[in-house]
């Protein structure tokens, strides 16, 4: 196994286990809007290395191990930590954009930057199949398609206490820096990437219309 993955992994547990058991520290280095734009920007990393309890640690970090050897064989190291750093950014300016006005505003969590390793190995791979729920096969290019479209409800509706649009954020990070890092990606794969534009294209209009 990658020692970098491995190395990663511990420092996110590591991290996440001292915010269990430290509240002060879970505070100071924790996504909050207000703190943020009070100029602590240092949160907009090390949110990515605390979660709220340990199923939480345990989902990103297994959804990390299954697709981050995908994306270390196809791009190398250095490539796979700024597509995993690049995405861990990418969630949490777009959760700040749509709660800029809400200085309130707390997250934690991997998800960002899993999320972002994840949609990178569906570009590189889209033909692999992944679980819907876990049980029904389904192509991962439609996949992404799926959790993108479900993820702009999620970020609508607001009816649940999960960081969709760090999600959706982490997914576009993963999606461009793969293209930029493998643009032969936009012939050997074009329709693939075609139909992962749509959601993106999606969040943004409905987002000048306002309707999010």
């Amino acid at each position: 196994m990658n020692i970098l993955l491995i190395v990663i992994i511990a420092v996110t547990v590591l991290i996440s286990y001292k915010g269990f058991n430290d509240l002060s520290f879970f505070r100071k280095f924790e996504f909050h809007v207000g703190s943020i734009l009070k100029g602590e920007q240092i949160r907009m990393i090390s949110s990515g290395f605390l979660h709220v309890d340990m199923g939480h640690l345990f989902f990103n970090m297994v959804t990390l191990w299954f697709f981050a050897p995908l994306v270390l064989a196809y791009l190398g190291n250095w490539t796979f930590v700024l597509v995993y750093m690049g995405s861990l950014i990418f969630g949490n300016l777009l959760t700040l954009l749509f709660n800029k006005n809400n200085y309130s505003y707390r997250a934690v969590g991997a998800s960002g930057a899993v999320t972002g390793v994840l949609y990178s190995a569906i570009l590189l791979q889209p033909d692999m199949m992944l679980g819907l729920f876990f049980v029904i096969p389904i192509p991962a290019y439609l996949f992404g398609i799926l959790y993108l479209l479900y993820s702009i409800y999620g970020m609508k509706s607001q009816n649940d206490n999960i960081g969709h649009s760090a999600h959706f954020g982490g997914a576009v990070g993963g999606y461009v820096i793969t293209l930029i890092e493998q643009p032969q990606l936009l012939i050997d794969h074009t329709e693939m990437v075609v139909l992962l534009t749509i959601p993106i294209i999606v969040l943004f209009v409905l987002q000048r219309l306002g309707k999010l």
